[in-house]
């Protein structure tokens, strides 16, 4: 298993003169840091990027946010730059915006670019070495199974570019090393969850007596979430549970043949589109179940989220599905298997008393494993050991 942020040398933590130490020289400016991302639109990697944008300590850190896509519900209250690419990763303009990336990083004097996802890794990396930034960090926050041979070749060359690459889970860890990549390179930091993820929630949708709830969260932009498969189960499940629901959360470009689908397969009314929502808790606090069937995850907020509000998950046996969860938690099944996944749920569907005692054991483990706080610190002591092996010193 590849070592967390947790398990790496402390050893250039310094002396911290205490606030009471009135004779205490004051400590050295905040290291400027450059944090990216393609878009703010409500992705699992967008709301990690808001998260840790907010939470790291800006008596060490002077963060500056940049993204390629001004666009997004996550822009609402944040101080985001633009660096739009014109279509294309190699095509002039996006040089042309590699070199006025690289010129905005000098004149800020950045010493840590970290990008948060495909593009940003193409984007930031060049921009950042041309720079001379002292510290450059890619992301591989999926699998990378999904991306295209030239994709991938073109984002493992930058990798190597790359002072250390943050991946979320081990499954992608792996990944990368199996690709070629040294793993000093590799830091396993994973998702974390601000305090509202785990604060109880009024229900978004009035409870029914006697109805059982299903829940999806994910966008419709992508056919690997099989969303399609979630609603062939339900037909399933369906014809076997007539008090029983299913809920869709999220929205993109499938949500009108996914709605058509749902009204062939004769589901009617026992299946909720409610597009984007930004009360995630209030919506989990009104299922019982939460269904995640895609075929490629790495660590999976809609998973974390679940488990942080009490919910038991049923999710594809992929990537890093099984770190999160296990026979006390929930249930992984084959990916792409219908049947299997409509057995999976109906048995939660059936049995109040798994439902509660899977709920409890995912709360706990969520609020053991996946906060915040944690997120945080572990990023903070990559950035700091970074800049110490850059003979570069930042504030303790």
């Amino acid at each position: 298993m590849i070592p967390t942020e947790d398990e790496v040398s402390r050893s250039v933590e310094g002396d911290v003169p205490t606030a009471g130490n009135a004779n205490a020289m004051p400590g050295p400016a905040p290291t400027n840091i450059f944090l990216m991302i393609d878009s703010l639109q409500t992705g699992g990697s967008e709301r990690q990027f808001v998260a840790l944008s907010r939470a790291l300590d800006r008596k060490q850190f002077r963060v500056s946010l940049g993204c390629i896509q001004a666009k997004g519900a996550f822009l609402n209250g944040m101080d985001v730059e633009s660096f739009r690419l014109g279509g294309s990763l190699y095509g002039f303009q996006s040089w042309k915006t590699r070199m006025r990336l690289s010129r905005r990083l000098r004149e800020q004097q950045i010493a840590i670019a970290h990008s948060f996802d495909f593009y940003t890794n193409l984007t930031l990396g060049p921009a950042a070495r041309l720079a001379g930034v002292p510290a450059v960090i890619g992301s591989q926050r999926q699998l990378g199974d999904l991306l295209t041979p030239m994709q991938a070749r073109a984002q493992a060359m930058m990798f190597r570019w790359c002072d250390a690459v943050v991946c979320n889970s081990d499954a992608a860890s792996k990944r990368l090393i199996a690709q070629g990549l040294p793993e000093r390179k590799i830091a396993v930091i994973r998702n974390g969850l601000a305090p509202e993820g785990f604060a109880p929630a009024a229900p978004a949708l009035p409870r029914r007596p006697g109805c059982v709830r299903v829940g999806m969260i994910a966008r419709m932009n992508s056919a690997s979430k099989n969303h399609s498969l979630l609603l062939r189960a339900a037909a399933r499940i369906k014809a076997r549970a007539s008090q029983v629901e299913f809920v869709l959360v999220g929205d993109g470009p499938l949500r009108p043949n996914l709605e058509r689908e749902a009204a062939s397969l004769g589901l009617g009314d026992c299946v909720h589109f409610l597009g984007d929502r930004h009360d995630i808790p209030a919506i989990l606090a009104s299922l019982d179940v939460t269904a995640l069937p895609s075929e490629s995850e790495s660590l999976s907020n809609a998973v974390i989220e679940s488990m942080a509000a009490g919910v038991p998950v049923v999710a594809s046996l992929v990537g890093g599905n099984p770190e999160l969860l296990s026979e006390e938690r929930g249930t992984l099944v084959p990916a792409g298997d219908e049947s299997s996944l409509a057995e999976a749920i109906l048995r939660l569907v059936e049995n109040e008393a798994m439902r509660i005692q899977m709920g409890q054991s995912c709360r706990r483990f969520a609020l053991e494993h996946f906060t915040i706080e944690k997120m945080r610190q572990q990023h903070e002591r990559l950035y700091r050991r970074l800049l110490a092996g850059k003979e570069i010193r930042p504030t303790e």
